[in-house]
């Protein structure tokens, strides 16, 4: 691939990340320009907890997970990352060691902006500096939620809502599982272990509120996991 289409192809990269909405042709091809491409294999560690902070990445293709792991190796997951989105956004604006642990979820492609790149693309362009801090500030409500759904509901509650939030619009209401989307990863992402995740499954499913086939789980009942949701 020549370099021309090399750039053009990750501009295309970045027209498509939340990040970088509403910025010009000029800015994007400035990202494009010093944007580094990694790739991952399925259980590979992008970064450590503790770690130097690199710089600002971007999933390209595939899921990686954002966690914090104990000291008994237990799990939180903090976040899920698909195509188009960013992470690591704060070790750019900070020289403090990263705070969680990255790990590519399946065969994983990203794009990988270097701190000191990031810093003088963020001088140059004011409004690349804006739209980072309203994307940060976005990420710091999560987590804010993050805290009260392990902190004040049940994992019946923060069940609901996780399925609630990855149902499809419309009569069909249906929450996809990714071949990586084990009872191990939902507890680590509900803050609980594989066994109660699977008692909690098999309890909405008796109240005929959810079907769960093996890649899929169907929502019968909007109306219930709703009213299940807002216990805490």
């Amino acid at each position: 691939m020549s370099h021309n289409n090399a750039l053009n192809q990750t501009i295309e990269i970045l027209t498509k990340v939340s990040y970088f909405n509403g910025l010009n042709s000029e800015i994007l091809t400035a990202i494009a320009q010093v944007a580094e491409h990694r790739s991952y294999d399925r259980d590979q560690v992008v970064f450590m907890e503790g770690d130097p902070g690199a710089g600002l990445y971007i999933v390209e293709q595939g899921w990686f997970k954002v966690v914090k792991i104990s000291l008994d190796g237990r799990e939180q997951a903090i976040h899920f990352l698909g195509p188009g989105e960013a992470f690591n956004a704060m070790s750019v604006f900070t020289e403090t060691p990263n705070q969680a642990t990255v790990i590519a979820l399946e065969p994983s492609t990203a794009l990988l902006v270097r701190r000191d790149a990031m810093i003088r693309l963020l001088d140059a362009h004011p409004r690349l500096a804006r739209v980072m801090i309203q994307k940060l500030a976005a990420r710091v409500q999560h987590l804010i939620t993050l805290v009260e759904d392990l902190s004040l509901r049940t994992v019946e509650a923060r069940m609901a809502r996780m399925l609630l939030a990855g149902g499809r619009q419309g009569e069909d209401q249906t929450v996809a599982r990714r071949r990586w989307a084990t009872q191990n990863e939902m507890a680590a992402r509900l803050g609980t272990v594989p066994d109660v995740v699977s008692r909690t499954l098999r309890k909405l499913a008796s109240e005929g509120l959810i079907e769960v086939a093996r890649h899929q789980i169907k929502i019968l009942d909007i109306e219930g996991l709703e009213r299940i949701a807002k216990l805490e």
